[in-house]
Formats: C-alpha cells, sequence, structure tokens
C-alpha cells in the first residue's frame, strides 16, 4: 500500500489548536509481544506536561517500502504538532516487522492485531492517559489492522479508519500483480498471510459476524485502486445497521492518499466527539 509520503502526514493531519499546550520529551520503549515474549514491540508516546489524565490518539502505520522505518516516521516532523499539543497523548506503536518491533510480518493479521492489543494495554496502565477515551487512527495496512482491533476492544472512544480493505478475500480477487520484489500489496498478502479462506477471515472486519460496536470514522478516496471503495461503503451500511455510531467520508477524484487538508476536518470533529466530551 501507500507508503511513507502518506505516513508522514498523520500527525499533521490534526489541526492544531489556538491553545497549545506544553509538551514534554518522547518516550521511546519496548514490551514484549503477549503472543512471544522473546519478541519486542517498539513504541513511542509524548503527552503534554501535567499530571492529566489525558485522552489518547494511537497511530498505527501502513505499509513502508522499500524503507521500514514503523511508527518512527511520526517523529520526523510531526509529533511535536500533533493532536498532543492540544492535549492529547500522542502515542504510535511499530506493527511486527516495521521499525525496531519483531518480526516478521504478518500482513495485519493475529499478530500484528496483538501487538497493537499490546499497545492499548500499555497505555491504560499509564497514570496520565485517561483510559476510557483512547482512539486508535489507522491508515492503509494500518487501517485494516486497526479496524480488526477495534473490533475486539469495545471499550475504545473510537477509531479511524482510512484507505483500508474490509474484505481481503474480496480485494485478493480484484487486485492486479506487480512485478516481484516491488512490493505490491497481492505479492505482500501471499508471501504473509497466504491466501486460505481462514487467512482472509482474520484479517477482514467484513468477514466476521459481529460488527465493530465502538464510534467510526471511515475515510476513502473514490478512485482508490487498491483499497477498494464499495468495501468501505459496505462497512459504513454494516456498522450503520448494528446501530453503530459512524461515519463515511469519500473524497472524490482521490486515490489512496488522501490530502491531510481534506481529512483534517473529518478527523477533529469526530475527536471532538468522541474523545473530548464536555471541553
Amino acid at each position: 500500500m501507500k507508503t511513507t509520503a502518506i505516513l508522514v502526514s498523520f500527525w499533521l493531519a490534526l489541526l492544531a489548536s489556538p491553545q497549545i499546550a506544553t509538551l514534554e520529551e518522547v518516550h521511546h520503549e519496548f514490551f514484549p509481544h503477549p503472543d512471544d515474549p522473546g519478541r519486542r514491540i517498539e513504541f513511542f508516546w509524548t503527552a503534554p506536561e501535567g499530571d492529566g489524565p489525558w485522552p489518547v490518539l494511537l497511530f498505527v502505520h501502513g505499509h513502508q517500502f522499500p524503507e521500514q522505518p514503523g511508527a518512527r516516521i511520526y517523529l520526523d516532523r510531526g509529533i511535536r504538532k500533533s493532536r498532543a499539543a492540544e492535549g492529547f497523548v500522542a502515542a504510535a506503536v511499530s506493527q511486527p516487522g516495521y521499525g525496531s518491533s519483531d518480526g516478521p510480518p504478518d500482513f495485519c493479521g493475529p499478530i500484528s492485531q496483538n501487538a497493537v492489543r499490546r499497545a492499548l494495554e500499555q497505555l491504560r496502565g499509564n497514570p496520565r492517559v485517561d483510559a476510557g477515551r483512547i482512539v486508535v487512527y489507522g491508515y492503509s495496512r494500518g487501517a485494516i489492522t486497526a479496524s480488526m482491533v477495534a473490533l475486539r476492544e469495545p471499550g475504545l472512544a473510537g477509531v479511524v479508519l482510512g484507505g483500508g480493505v474490509y474484505d481481503m478475500q474480496d480485494a485478493y480477487s480484484r487486485l492486479g500483480e506487480m512485478p516481484p520484489g516491488e512490493g505490491g500489496i497481492k505479492e505482500n498478502i501471499r508471501h504473509e498471510a497466504g491466501a486460505a479462506e481462514q487467512s482472509f477471515r482474520i484479517r477482514s472486519v467484513l468477514l466476521n459476524e459481529d460488527p465493530i460496536r465502538v464510534p467510526t470514522l471511515i475515510l476513502h478516496g473514490e478512485d482508490d485502486p487498491i483499497a477498494f471503495v464499495d468495501q468501505a461503503r459496505r462497512l459504513a451500511r454494516r456498522l450503520e445497521e448494528a446501530g453503530t455510531p459512524v461515519t463515511l467520508v469519500v473524497f472524490e477524484g482521490v486515490g489512496h492518499g488522501i490530502p491531510r487538508e481534506q481529512r483534517a476536518p473529518h478527523v477533529r470533529a469526530f475527536l471532538e466527539k468522541y474523545a473530548l466530551p464536555g471541553r
């Protein structure tokens, strides 16, 4: 999926508030993977100065090729210009096989999902965090992982999904091939996850019987060539029918990389509604 250009804009995509808090240092931590304590997960977070507790934005990156910096990409320019400046703990986790998180990657499968859930556990144990106001924001490959995490984490305040694949079996059948070694999504799925029905199911929120139950914002480009917009529409209908608060925003004339200035107002409104009650 889209690479560094999309990922570096995550922090910048959230509009700055007129009231900017003073930030403390960026914390760079590691903790053991719940499925294999011998593997470590890389984690970054920063918070406003003061005791809090603060609401949280946890970012889950997409695919990166050929470099794979993982969550560190958010430090390049954006982490101190993000919503942390407005009173959020801003956190990011490297999916397995990216950054300094031990691999191999499993294309948004249980290993990646449980790494993100372990990051949530880490956040909930932080006294600076308001555990009832955590929002997960995943883009591209990160949106696939985040959607499956949201399915199993009903205590989240919300989830933001940008440019995600929500039925991997359907997407796999429709995707074209790229030359070997060029990081094509179909090649990555085949290499990391395989093409068995069960492999698709455990990575596809639309192939699960239960819907996401937490408030959901879905952002998608109308002309996305690898994460098909009809899947975003199917997911929105599914959640609406289940009674889950859901907002779908489709950007006309836009492909896989939705410009931050177009995403930002929708993300801001979602956060104000679900993560900043009474503010």
